[in-house]
């Protein structure tokens, strides 16, 4: 049997990848993973390695192949971009491996950690997630619509920074201004949010607005949205949430 690994990969610059995961990389017989993610490292892969890239919405077969791989004794990484424990596949990958039977399953080299989206976007933004913060995904491709408007009722309602992964795309356009009606029924429309694109990539992009204003903006799928809480601020460009030092000097 060969070894399967899942790799995130980070952002997308080779610069935000971990030396783990690079060297998993370079080290497999067969690399598998969503067409774009195999193009953001394709300088690491040699010519003398398999590579399996799929598209989108076919995760199941992509996983399954990365299984067979090992199972026929290559070494194999699964990659996925940011964190593959995070909207990932290393979910994917350990079931269809643990449902093998014992002596029929490859060896599982584990989860590789990387940089992960909402890490990537806040460190543009500034320091937006310096306090308690919930990462809710708006693609109700398989989670119920009614139950992801819960999922930022509570976490509006908490007072949570709001992190939003897969927030608009071509045909889900709704979505993200339910989630603005729903945020506005208990913050301000002047608290801060921020929309990065892009990042880490040759496009970044950063723009700063207002939960009353932010839909007005381009969006994208490959967009992340961060939606300050009660006490988030813009401070000459830059989105900050405060930890709470100051009061603590102050002996409140």
């Amino acid at each position: 049997m060969g070894k399967i690994t899942v790799v995130g990969i980070g952002p997308g610059s080779l610069l935000d990848m971990t030396l783990r995961a690079k060297e998993a990389i370079e080290a497999a017989e067969t690399v598998v993973g969503y067409h774009t993610y195999i193009r953001l490292i394709e300088s690491l892969i040699r010519h003398d390695q398999k590579v399996i890239g799929t598209g989108m919405m076919q995760e199941i077969d992509r996983c399954r192949m990365a299984v067979g791989e090992a199972v026929e004794g290559r070494d194999t990484v699964v990659v996925s971009s940011g964190d593959s424990g995070i909207y990932g596949m290393a979910g994917l990958v350990l079931e269809l491996v643990l449902q093998r039977e014992t002596g029929a399953r490859p060896v599982f080299g584990g989860v590789i950690a990387g940089v992960s989206a909402v890490s990537a976007a806040a460190s543009v933004l500034g320091a937006p997630l310096m306090h308690d913060f919930a990462v809710i995904s708006l693609s109700d491709l398989l989670t119920p619509w009614a139950r992801i408007k819960k999922r930022v009722e509570m976490a509006a309602e908490g007072d949570f920074v709001i992190a939003l992964y897969n927030p608009k795309s071509k045909k889900r356009v709704r979505n993200i201004e339910e989630v603005r009606e729903i945020v506005l029924r208990h913050r301000d429309g002047a608290t801060p949010v921020g929309i990065v694109t892009d990042a880490a990539r040759e496009r970044e992009c950063k723009i700063l607005s207002t939960l009353a204003d932010f839909t007005k903006e381009e969006i994208t799928m490959t967009s992340l949205v961060i939606i300050g809480n009660s006490q988030t601020r813009i401070k000459e460009g830059f989105m900050i949430t405060p930890r709470g030092y100051e009061n603590k000097e102050a002996g409140l």
